[in-house]
């Protein structure tokens, strides 16, 4: 989700329960998204691939670590002073045991938003590296919309019952959009699990931006996949390819799996592989050794959609 929704959906929240210092928990919903910050150090080592946007801060512990260290940051005189200097409003942020609280309740409101998006939330580290992933959103830039408009809404100074409509209308909207989203990805899955195709006998279903067009991917258990674009209010399919999860090339499956194995525990291979949902191999002996290229057939991830590395010749 967008940062201006993980702003407003717990303000308006702890609005509608008459929450004093419903303000807090808007700054906890964003405090996880300054996991930017983070990027250069998982850049600079590949092996702690977890510090990257939508990777530690997204976490139900480290959550709370962050939006504690944001609030704590932000109650400091100088740094509200300074907000308020640049927004022209008067804000007061108190660092205390209850503000800790409403600021890890927007948190709470940020990972279940995250978690109803493609590519997933690691929510059990550092005991899991595991994505959750409900895969309902893609992008949405209706609801963007929307929430930049309602914080223009919240901002300026206007009688608070329009605030609160403005707030009441969002949300239903918000909870519209995602009723008809899982309707829609349970309805594909039906239709579709009606007519998989030969060989096929599993299928799941990608979101895109438009809630009604899925990407659907059919798999025969692991060794390829049948991957295309279905449009639920059409009814029609477009994009069909057949993908092999393992093409080799100049070599022996043995010779391969053993340079597979090999380039599995790479550290940039681990984080690639963290970020896809699926990753399909490529693989080509050279004179130098192994080409592996890594591949995800379905596009899912916002960053690089292919990553190679050389095996040498052991």
């Amino acid at each position: 989700m967008d940062f201006f929704t993980h702003f407003i959906v717990p303000f308006a929240i702890l609005t509608f329960f008459r929450v004093k210092d419903r303000l807090t928990g808007a700054f906890g919903g964003i405090s996880i998204d300054f996991d930017m910050v983070l990027f250069v150090v998982g850049f600079l080592s590949p092996g702690l691939f977890i510090f990257t946007h939508r990777g530690i801060t997204h976490s139900f512990i480290f959550g709370l670590v962050t939006s504690t260290i944001f609030l704590y940051i932000i109650s400091r005189p100088r740094i509200y002073g300074l907000i308020n200097h640049v927004i022209k409003r008067d804000i007061k942020v108190k660092f205390n045991w209850h503000n800790i609280l409403l600021a890890y309740f927007g948190v709470l409101t940020h990972l279940f938003l995250d978690f109803l998006t493609t590519g997933g939330i690691p929510l059990l580290y550092p005991f899991s590296l595991t994505r959750f992933t409900a895969n309902l959103y893609y992008t949405d830039p209706v609801t963007t919309i929307a929430a930049l408009a309602v914080l223009i809404i919240l901002y300026l100074h206007l009688d608070p019952k329009y605030k609160k409509i403005a707030l009441a209308i969002f949300m239903i909207m918000l909870i519209s959009f995602g009723g008809i989203r899982a309707y829609e990805k349970m309805d594909v899955i039906q239709s579709q699990s009606l007519t998989l195709s030969d060989d096929y006998t599993q299928i799941t279903t990608y979101p895109t931006s438009d809630m009604f067009t899925w990407t659907v991917v059919e798999s025969d258990g692991g060794s390829k996949y049948l991957i295309y674009t279905y449009n639920n209010l059409q009814n029609t399919s477009s994009d069909m390819r057949e993908v092999q999860n393992l093409t080799i090339e100049n070599g022996t499956y043995e010779s391969t799996q053993k340079a597979i194995k090999y380039a599995d525990k790479l550290p940039k291979v681990r984080g690639f592989k963290w970020n896809h949902e699926y990753t399909c191999v490529n693989a080509e002996r050279t004179s130098s050794g192994w080409n592996i290229t890594y591949f995800d057939p379905t596009s899912s991830y916002f960053g690089p959609n292919e990553l190679s590395v050389l095996v040498p010749s052991h």
